[in-house]
């Protein structure tokens, strides 16, 4: 996901991505250098398949939409997350038209394509069941006692798991069980075996001559009305979050003689997006933020955070990096 633009131009190992499947995703507002990404969307030997609820952006680049169902009206296990409790959502409307499961859609392409049927003719039910570890020889202590069958009729369980904090006996994941600030792994795969502070790939440091042309460091987190690029097909939502804005110091306002409220440009050598201009303290001199992510189509310019921001991975992880994005800004 975080470098989409490179494998749709065929920049990354493999064979060439002739087919694209998406799912669950809105890759032509989330993803990162989303000129190229676009660019690629774009090719006219690329064969797009979209399974979605709403139109989203991606939407507009696809040759075939499929019609997704919602938590409604299919089975799903939702597991622990950022809480202790496990549920079971039991469809209770029947899918509306020709709308299927993320699973059937998968299912049906399997036998199409010949896969094995011991993989993908397995049911929602027995998925859940396979995840919950029932009918096994030996089942992880939080998932003891919970079942399909219990999770039905007495609603969300929680994990078997203590209240008590997690290694407050020690027993760490690592080679000696205790937490290692020398970390002898790291130092293997050339790291530092220290806790240390490695500059941002584009940062004053690291990349002066880019610091020079965009001077600063972008933000993108969620904005509070969306979950990601999740939520902003509602109109409520939208209006509530007002628009695209970015944040900016009144240092870094008054030097470029942007005022609050101002339209403005923010751009890098990736790309340029546009935003209203909130003027605040919340941020230090040197930082903007802009909460997102919106939808190309919802955006006065039809544009994005994330036409600026970089494919590059992390060192450790490989994760994405969306905030070591330098940019500058200009009223429009």
């Amino acid at each position: 996901m975080s470098q989409l633009a490179e494998a749709l131009h065929g920049e990354a190992p493999g064979p060439p991505v002739e087919a694209l499947f998406v799912y669950c995703s809105n890759p032509a507002s989330i993803c990162p250098d989303q000129n190229r990404v676009l660019e690629g969307l774009r090719r006219e030997d690329l064969f797009t398949v979209v399974h979605e609820q709403f139109p989203t952006d991606t939407v507009a680049y696809a040759d075939i939409v499929l019609p997704a169902t919602t938590q409604f009206e299919h089975l799903d296990l939702h597991h622990a997350y950022g809480h202790p409790w496990v549920q079971l959502n039991r469809p209770c409307l029947d899918p509306p038209g020709e709308c299927r499961s993320n699973n059937d859609v998968f299912r049906g392409l399997a036998n199409r394509l010949g896969f094995e049927s011991n993989l993908f003719e397995v049911s929602d039910e027995q998925l859940a069941r396979d995840v919950l570890w029932e009918n096994q020889e030996s089942t992880p202590a939080a998932l003891e006692g919970i079942t399909v069958e219990r999770l039905t009729e007495e609603g969300p369980m929680r994990l078997r798991i203590s209240d008590d904090p997690p290694f407050g006996e020690g027993n760490f994941p690592t080679p000696s069980g205790k937490c290692e600030l020398h970390c002898q792994r790291l130092a293997d795969d050339g790291f530092d075996s220290l806790p240390t502070w490695t500059p941002p790939a584009e940062s004053p440091e690291s990349a002066p001559e880019l610091a020079a042309q965009f001077p600063l460091q972008m933000l993108s987190p969620p904005a509070p009305q969306f979950m990601n690029s999740t939520f902003v097909e509602t109109d409520s939502l939208r209006k509530s979050a007002g628009g695209p804005e970015i944040e900016i110091s009144p240092t870094d306002a008054a030097s470029r003689e942007i005022l609050d409220g101002h339209h403005v440009a923010v751009f890098n050598n990736r790309g340029r997006f546009e935003a209203t201009a909130r003027v605040s303290d919340s941020v230090q001199p040197g930082v903007v933020v802009a909460p997102g992510i919106w939808w190309n189509r919802y955006a006065g310019d039809q544009s994005n955070a994330n036409l600026t921001t970089p494919t590059r991975l992390t060192d450790l992880g490989r994760g994405a990096t969306f905030f070591d994005n330098l940019v500058e800004i200009k009223p429009v």
